[in-house]
């Protein structure tokens, strides 16, 4: 499977310039690719580069592999546009939403990410340094920090396309690597029910509660002071939010990370698969009242799945997606649908046969019931498609298999 490891670059001043020199000239010629892609309605790599490639090695000052490199990513843009769109991600046909994104190309931020391969980029792992092209020339003995793991991550597995970025001042390199995993258990002996929320983040059907009170108020503590900040725009009230931006963000995913490898740990250890609900589409389909807007829309359930299912990927894990209709109402006992039931957040009780338990731990048990049922009888899992790397031009197509969760059972 295919991991990121992110590496922090500690370029000197001279150094830093060539590469800001770099991702701008890379980032101005795609915004011109997408132009023309865009006015000639071609999107396609191979026939986007007839169109464009000498233009964009002369125009720009860039080598062979970087304006491929540039096509190729103004290319995959548009592949990612194309699904969004797909998706109603971007509203409805029509809609002004929709409009704005279609009928105008994608422009690049001149510090947007620029891939690299081997001949553009070169590591020498053991004294933490990189060779790097710049439209300067190569630049040679950048350093670079990382912990032991990502040293021995990299040095064993590191294969394919690295990112150069620029974050707030600071530099980074995304390497990918292709790691080894786990074969995947195919004959669990049950499943571990997760259910996902915002006042509790997750909750197991082993009732195990995942609370999320020192998140939500971090949330609100930052909105607050964001807003106070943003009020008062003097020269030190932007500097202090420049300071503070993405603080929230990352402490969100640092949390995130936490319960997943929980979780994860927890099912390997039992020999158990885990059961999601699919919450795809949750945002549109949910009307709230304003002060509930930010908390629901600052929700990172969508990150924490991913997190949940990379993680059970590389354990051997198998991660079944349910349909998440009436777990909250329904009656883990007893099986008794009804709206009453919910009678407050925090608490279930079943007017059928009396039941009461936490509402999450109800509806946690609900969904793992509903796995082991896809699981048995090898149904589809209700799982989102695991989203494809564009790679430009034809290839191969991807193929599904059990350890993405698309089939309950792969046994059958």
């Amino acid at each position: 499977m295919k991991l990121v490891v992110q590496v922090r670059l500690l370029p000197t001043p001279e150094q830093a310039a060539a590469l800001e020199a770099t991702l701008h000239a890379c980032n101005e010629a795609a915004s011109w690719v997408s132009n023309v892609a865009l006015a000639r309605g071609e999107f396609k790599n191979f026939t986007l580069r007839q169109h464009t490639y000498d233009t964009v090695k002369s125009r720009g000052g860039l080598g062979a592999q970087a304006a491929q490199h540039v096509i190729k990513k103004t290319c995959d843009a548009y592949t990612t546009l194309k699904a969004n769109l797909k998706s109603g991600n971007l509203g409805r046909p029509g809609s002004q939403r929709y409009r704005r994104a279609t009928e105008k190309p994608i422009s690049f931020r001149p510090q947007g990410a620029q891939p690299y391969d081997d001949r553009m980029l070169s590591w020498q792992i053991p004294g933490r340094t990189v060779s790097i092209w710049t439209t300067a020339g190569r630049v040679k003995s950048v350093a670079f920090t990382a912990s032991a793991e990502q040293l021995a991550t990299l040095a064993l597995y590191r294969k394919g396309e690295s990112d150069l970025l620029e974050r707030d001042g600071m530099w980074f390199l995304n390497a990918t690597c292709e790691v080894p995993q786990a074969p995947l258990n195919t004959e669990p002996v049950d499943f571990l029910g997760i259910d996902l929320g915002i006042v509790n983040i997750a909750t197991t059907s082993d009732g195990e509660i995942l609370a999320g009170r020192e998140l939500n108020r971090l949330r609100t503590r930052e909105r607050s002071l964001r807003a106070k900040l943003q009020k008062k725009s003097t020269p030190s009230a932007k500097r202090r939010l420049r300071k503070r931006r993405r603080k929230e963000a990352r402490r969100a995913k640092d949390i995130n990370h936490k319960i997943a490898k929980h979780v994860v740990a927890e099912a390997e250890r039992t020999g158990r698969g885990i059961a999601l609900e699919d919450l795809t589409g949750i945002r549109e389909r949910v009307r709230l009242r304003k002060p509930q807007r930010a908390t629901h829309s600052s929700w990172a359930f969508h990150q924490l799945g991913q997190f949940i299912a990379y993680k059970a990927r590389r354990a051997g894990v198998p991660v079944v997606h349910v349909d998440p209709a009436y777990t909250s109402r329904t009656c883990a006992e007893c099986g008794h649908i009804d709206k009453a039931n919910r009678i407050s957040q925090a608490w279930f009780t079943c007017r059928s046969c009396g039941f009461v338990d936490h509402a999450d731990s109800n509806s946690s048990r609900n969904i793992r019931a509903r796995a082991w049922e896809l699981w048995r009888r090898g149904a589809q899992s209700a799982a989102p498609v695991p989203p494809r790397t564009p790679r430009g031009g034809t290839g191969r197509k991807r193929s599904i298999t059990a350890s993405d969760a698309r089939c309950a059972s792969p046994a059958l």
